[in-house]
């Protein structure tokens, strides 16, 4: 109840023109198909004006394609043996502006981006930071650690509004389309979560 599926596609071609055409809220998108791959797909569509929301179905944990189509803007991603009502919870997370990785995905996806991090990397993800307010950087920590609005609005004693207002600031100041990719600036910033 609630999802209504208004398009499928054979290629990231068509997945980006039925997402240009059909205004989804969210596409689930396969990272391996024929032409054009679901990752160069993720990044047409996360470049519309207003785009839909991205979660990605893989067959693999974390592979490069997976880190690619993050850093294109992908909200998370799924296993697709995934249970099905596991995928609909997980769209519904992902339409509500939450990123979706399992506590296990989210480590092999932090993981990955620190071992890929170098000196210059780090410099310039701590020059992103320290754009941040105190309560702008309190928001983003929150979001490294997985955390949804409403838990963050919680533990920081702001409404969701509030939240939703810090995480469109930080958007915008760090240069990043999403969540996860907050999530990756504050780790390679190292304010994210050590494991």
């Amino acid at each position: 109840a609630g999802v209504d599926v208004v398009g499928e596609a054979g290629d990231g071609a068509e997945a980006a023109d039925l997402a240009r055409e059909r205004r989804p809220d969210v596409v689930l998108m396969d990272l391996r198909m024929p032409g054009v791959d679901g990752v160069t797909a993720t990044a047409r569509i996360r470049a519309l004006p207003e785009p839909p929301e991205v979660l990605v179905l893989t067959t693999w944990e974390v592979d490069d394609a997976v880190i690619r189509s993050i850093r294109a803007g992908a909200s998370g991603f799924l296993l697709k043996s995934t249970a099905p009502g596991d995928i609909v919870a997980a769209v519904r997370a992902v339409a509500a502006g939450d990123a979706v990785l399992s506590p296990e995905s989210a480590r092999a996806v932090v993981e990955r981006l620190r071992a890929d991090e170098g000196a210059d990397q780090r410099r310039r993800a701590l020059e992103l930071v320290g754009r941040l307010t105190d309560r702008e950087r309190a928001v983003a920590e929150r979001v490294s650690l997985g955390e949804t609005n409403a838990e963050i609005g919680l533990a920081l004693h702001m409404s969701a509004d509030t939240v939703k207002q810090h995480l469109s600031a930080i958007v915008d100041k760090l240069g990043v389309t999403g969540r996860v990719l907050i999530a990756a600036v504050m780790v390679r910033a190292g304010f994210g979560p050590r494991w």
